[in-house]
């Protein structure tokens, strides 16, 4: 398999993913309407719809960070960006990925193994009466370590866009 059509597929996976999340946020917004009824209208709430919408909220952030890194929507200097030429910009993301997205994914992904690992040893659940039950707190604490695996994958895919368009010249 080239490089190109490698690219294109760890490209798939992150919008594939950042679709499947995108649909957490309607789901919140419904969750939060369902929350707000139940307050005000009955005077009653679940402990667990409020800690699903939180949680909820976390994992939109951490599986779409590899979306927004494919669609290049990720925070960065565009007054010289946008100035360079293909090349230079090929060099600014290649090193980009080699210097920033791998170390901290690296780093994520190791402090957070132990933090997880726990999690699922003790069987985690809500420490609030009425709370989440076991599985969704290991579940929910796993995004940190797939997190960092997609956006990793993300920045193999940019490094060999980047590489590819060197080569070209």
């Amino acid at each position: 398999m080239n490089t190109g059509r490698i690219s294109a597929v760890l490209d798939a996976i992150s919008v594939r993913v950042g679709e499947a999340v995108a649909w957490l946020a309607l789901l919140m917004v419904a969750i939060t309407f369902a929350i707000v009824v139940m307050r005000y209208m009955f005077g009653a709430g679940l402990i667990w719809m409020q800690q699903t919408l939180t949680w909820m909220h976390g994992v939109v952030f951490m599986l779409g960070a590899a979306y927004t890194l494919q669609a290049d929507e990720h925070v960065r200097i565009d007054i010289f960006y946008r100035s360079m030429s293909d090349r230079r910009r090929a060099w600014i993301n290649l090193l980009g990925v080699l210097l920033f997205i791998f170390p901290f994914c690296g780093y994520l992904f190791y402090v957070s193994t132990g933090y997880v690992s726990a999690a699922w040893a003790i069987g985690e659940i809500s420490r609030d009466a009425g709370g989440l039950p076991y599985p969704a707190i290991p579940l929910l604490k796993s995004t940190l370590l797939l997190m960092p695996l997609a956006v990793s994958l993300q920045g193999l895919s940019i490094l060999l866009q980047s590489l590819k368009r060197l080569r070209r010249g």
